[in-house]
Protein backbone atom coordinates (compact mmCIF):
# COMPACT_ATOMS: atom_id res chain seq x y z
CA UNK A 1 0.00 0.00 0.00
CA UNK A 2 1.59 3.24 -1.15
CA UNK A 3 0.99 6.17 1.10
CA UNK A 4 1.87 9.55 -0.35
CA UNK A 5 0.74 11.79 2.51
CA UNK A 6 3.56 13.41 4.44
CA UNK A 7 3.17 14.95 7.88
CA UNK A 8 5.69 17.69 8.70
CA UNK A 9 6.64 18.29 12.33
CA UNK A 10 8.63 21.35 13.38
CA UNK A 11 10.99 20.49 16.26
CA UNK A 12 12.28 23.98 16.97
CA UNK A 13 11.82 24.96 20.61
CA UNK A 14 10.20 21.63 21.56
CA UNK A 15 11.51 18.92 23.85
CA UNK A 16 12.85 15.58 22.64
CA UNK A 17 10.17 13.36 24.16
CA UNK A 18 7.24 15.40 22.90
CA UNK A 19 8.55 15.43 19.35
CA UNK A 20 9.37 11.71 19.44
CA UNK A 21 5.94 10.74 20.81
CA UNK A 22 4.13 12.77 18.14
CA UNK A 23 6.28 11.16 15.45
CA UNK A 24 5.66 7.66 16.85
CA UNK A 25 1.90 8.15 17.00
CA UNK A 26 1.82 9.31 13.38
CA UNK A 27 4.08 6.48 12.18
CA UNK A 28 1.89 3.88 13.89
CA UNK A 29 -1.22 5.39 12.31
CA UNK A 30 -3.03 6.03 15.59
CA UNK A 31 -3.91 9.55 14.44
CA UNK A 32 -6.02 8.14 11.58
CA UNK A 33 -9.47 6.59 11.72
CA UNK A 34 -8.24 3.62 9.64
CA UNK A 35 -5.80 2.38 12.31
CA UNK A 36 -5.07 -1.36 12.16
CA UNK A 37 -2.65 -2.90 14.61
CA UNK A 38 -1.41 -5.61 12.24
CA UNK A 39 -0.89 -3.44 9.12
CA UNK A 40 1.14 -0.35 8.42
CA UNK A 41 -1.46 2.39 8.05
CA UNK A 42 0.57 5.38 9.22
CA UNK A 43 1.80 8.36 7.27
CA UNK A 44 5.31 9.37 6.28
CA UNK A 45 6.73 11.85 8.77
CA UNK A 46 9.28 14.59 8.09
CA UNK A 47 10.87 16.33 11.08
CA UNK A 48 12.37 19.74 10.32
CA UNK A 49 14.61 22.01 12.41
CA UNK A 50 16.02 19.10 14.43
CA UNK A 51 19.09 21.14 15.36
CA UNK A 52 16.85 23.68 17.16
CA UNK A 53 15.53 21.08 19.62
CA UNK A 54 15.16 22.41 23.18
CA UNK A 55 17.35 20.10 25.24
CA UNK A 56 19.54 20.96 28.21
CA UNK A 57 23.05 19.72 28.99
CA UNK A 58 21.75 18.00 32.13
CA UNK A 59 19.20 16.05 30.09
CA UNK A 60 21.88 15.01 27.59
CA UNK A 61 23.89 13.55 30.48
CA UNK A 62 20.83 11.66 31.81
CA UNK A 63 19.95 10.03 28.48
CA UNK A 64 21.59 6.64 27.88
CA UNK A 65 21.27 4.21 25.00
CA UNK A 66 23.09 1.05 24.02
CA UNK A 67 24.96 -0.10 20.95
CA UNK A 68 25.93 -3.72 20.35
CA UNK A 69 28.70 -4.80 17.98
CA UNK A 70 27.61 -8.44 17.83
CA UNK A 71 30.81 -9.66 19.47
CA UNK A 72 31.12 -11.01 23.00
CA UNK A 73 31.55 -8.09 25.38
CA UNK A 74 30.59 -5.64 22.64
CA UNK A 75 27.68 -3.95 24.41
CA UNK A 76 28.40 -0.24 24.77
CA UNK A 77 26.39 2.25 26.81
CA UNK A 78 26.57 5.76 25.40
CA UNK A 79 25.47 9.06 26.90
CA UNK A 80 23.17 11.32 24.95
CA UNK A 81 25.87 14.01 24.94
CA UNK A 82 28.28 11.70 23.08
CA UNK A 83 25.68 10.85 20.45
CA UNK A 84 24.63 14.48 20.01
CA UNK A 85 28.27 15.48 19.59
CA UNK A 86 29.13 12.75 17.06
CA UNK A 87 25.92 12.33 15.07
CA UNK A 88 23.81 15.34 16.03
CA UNK A 89 20.36 15.76 17.51
CA UNK A 90 18.84 13.97 14.50
CA UNK A 91 20.14 10.68 15.85
CA UNK A 92 18.62 11.31 19.30
CA UNK A 93 15.19 11.91 17.74
CA UNK A 94 15.57 8.74 15.70
CA UNK A 95 16.59 6.64 18.73
CA UNK A 96 13.80 8.03 20.92
CA UNK A 97 11.19 7.38 18.23
CA UNK A 98 12.52 3.85 17.65
CA UNK A 99 12.05 3.02 21.35
CA UNK A 100 8.47 4.37 21.32
CA UNK A 101 7.35 2.17 18.44
CA UNK A 102 6.01 -1.34 19.12
CA UNK A 103 8.62 -4.10 19.01
CA UNK A 104 7.19 -6.11 16.12
CA UNK A 105 7.76 -6.78 12.42
CA UNK A 106 6.31 -3.42 11.40
CA UNK A 107 8.86 -1.35 13.35
CA UNK A 108 11.48 -1.28 10.58
CA UNK A 109 8.86 -0.37 7.97
CA UNK A 110 7.68 2.49 10.17
CA UNK A 111 11.23 3.78 10.64
CA UNK A 112 11.79 3.78 6.87
CA UNK A 113 9.02 6.37 6.62
CA UNK A 114 10.79 8.79 8.98
CA UNK A 115 12.92 11.59 7.51
CA UNK A 116 14.77 14.03 9.79
CA UNK A 117 16.34 17.29 8.60
CA UNK A 118 18.38 19.93 10.36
Amino acid sequence: MKNNTIKTIDASGRTLGRVASEVAMSLMGKTKATFERNRYSGVSVKVINASNLAITAKKLDEIFHTRYSGMRGGLRTLKGAETAEKKGLKELIKLATFQMLPDNKLRREMMKNLKIED
